[in-house]
């Protein structure tokens, strides 16, 4: 049914709930060491942020089929619509597209949590995914 594959949607559930966890930097200036500071520096969200750029990259690197299907699964799992209303929202997704997909779903607040429950509407889950390979 999907044009998108579970890995790859796994994958952007894994990447969003990554950066679900950073925060603001706190010390935009600190230049000591990582070790000293017990590598908290890792989780603020800075402008060159890995994370995101990798994020940014994959949704951008999907073809236009994957990102209409991604962005309707985030509709269906924030309960906009149904899964039994999987074309016609999908046919909307195609029709309202107006920004890039990756700055769309990335500024949507919970993000994995929306393609989550979407895809398990559909008797799918991200457990036992090896996401290594994508």
């Amino acid at each position: 049914m999907f044009n998108i594959s579970i890995e790859k949607v796994c994958m952007v559930i894994q990447l969003s709930r990554q950066l679900d966890v950073k925060v603001p930097p706190v010390d935009e200036n600190s230049g000591s060491n990582p070790t000293d500071d017990m590598e908290i520096d890792a989780l603020e969200l800075r402008a060159d942020d890995a994370i995101t750029d990798e994020l940014t990259t994959f949704i951008d690197d999907l073809n236009d089929d994957e990102a209409l299907d991604l962005v309707t699964l985030m509709w269906i799992g924030r309960g906009t619509y149904t899964s039994e209303d999987w074309e016609e929202a999908r046919s909307i997704a195609a029709a309202e597209r107006v920004h890039k997909t990756s700055e769309y779903l990335m500024g949507t607040p919970l993000l994995p949590d929306y393609l989550e429950e979407a895809i398990s509407q559909f008797g799918e889950s991200c457990e036992g995914q090896a996401l290594d390979h994508l």
